[in-house]
């Protein structure tokens, strides 16, 4: 019924996902943390929620016909066992779902926790100039340190952290003690003809460009740079990595950790690039079932604020980005 409406009617490709959970292990935890988290059971007491999801399971079983190889010989489909334990993949077709093939085969179900942090306050920040190659702060090393500790404390198991190629990432991580791996997939969005130039620069110098950017920032490319859209593409290997990671550290830049927030929050492209990500903050993100526990680790040492907000009218700037020191966003 599905082919044929999908397929010979509508002329679309058809790419079946099935999944199979036989390990009474898998099926507990799944239980457990879908009674907590899911919609359906918000305002229902534990007991419950559980007595009402055994059923279900139980109705799904009477009723599901799993996909058959022979019989279904001319469908494309995916056949995952047990979150990952085994795989089948019958007839694929095509560049999307290739790609979706190796999204699944890449994520899984492990308890993990994913941490996200910019950079310390860095010396381009205080002088508000975007991009660039600075050093950190006098600050934004004694954030470097005061998260170093914190880290440490939390004592957390096979703990890997990533950074971009830029030294004030490297910066940041330097006193914490676990295997370090370098990106330049993790630097910051390049803003070409606008490198280490300040809001009030590109306004004066380029008035177009920045209107348009305000205009369309998701889409908007810097001349000789990128775009968001072009940073989201940059990050899609970065992305199905961390999908295999366990628990993992990741510190990089505004942008770049805005894209990798709104894929964890299922943001959208116009809300992504005002995502707020203040220096000097650690973010906790814990993937559960429909989505992600978010918890912002502030740190007390002051920074400058780089979060520019949607104007009202594109091409103005606020007070605080035409004074000096000034603080510019990404």
């Amino acid at each position: 019924m599905i082919f044929d409406f999908v397929v010979q009617k509508k002329g679309f490709k058809l790419f079946f996902v099935e999944s199979i959970c036989d390990d009474p292990q898998i099926v507990e935890q799944n239980i457990m943390e879908v009674k907590v988290n899911s919609p359906d059971y918000q305002n229902m007491n534990m007991e419950t929620a559980l007595k009402d999801f055994l059923l279900r399971i139980e109705h799904y079983k009477e009723r599901y016909e799993p996909l058959d190889e022979e019989k279904e010989s001319h469908l494309s489909f995916m056949r995952i066992y047990n979150t990952g334990e085994k795989v089948v993949v019958h007839k694929h077709e095509g560049h999307i779902q290739s790609r979706i093939v190796y999204y699944l085969m890449n994520i899984h179900i492990v308890p993990r926790t994913i941490y996200l942090a910019r950079h310390g306050e860095s010396l381009h920040n205080l002088e508000g100039r975007i991009g660039g190659d600075s050093d950190l702060s006098p600050r934004g090393r004694e954030f470097s340190k005061k998260m170093a500790e914190y880290i440490k404390q939390q004592n957390i198991p096979g703990l890997r952290v990533w950074t971009s190629w830029l030294k004030r990432t490297v910066q940041t991580v330097a006193d914490i003690p676990a295997p370090q791996e370098r990106w330049k997939a993790l630097n910051e969005i390049d803003a070409g003809i606008c490198e280490e130039m300040t809001y009030a620069e590109i306004q004066n110098r380029y008035p177009e460009d920045f209107t348009a950017r305000d205009q369309a920032k998701f889409t908007y490319r810097y001349p000789r740079g990128e775009s968001y859209e072009d940073l989201v593409g940059r990050l899609e290997p970065v992305i199905m990595e961390l999908e295999r990671q366990g628990n993992i550290l990741v510190v990089s830049h505004q942008a770049v950790i805005r894209c990798l927030l709104a894929y964890l929050l299922d943001k959208s492209a116009e809300e992504l690039p005002y995502l707020q990500v203040p220096l000097h903050t650690l973010l906790k993100l814990t993937p559960v079932a429909y989505g992600c526990k978010v918890e912002h680790i502030t740190f007390p040492i002051d920074a400058v604020d780089t979060h520019r907000p949607k104007p009202k009218i594109p091409g103005t700037l606020e007070g605080k980005f035409l004074s000096f020191p000034q603080s510019c966003d990404s």
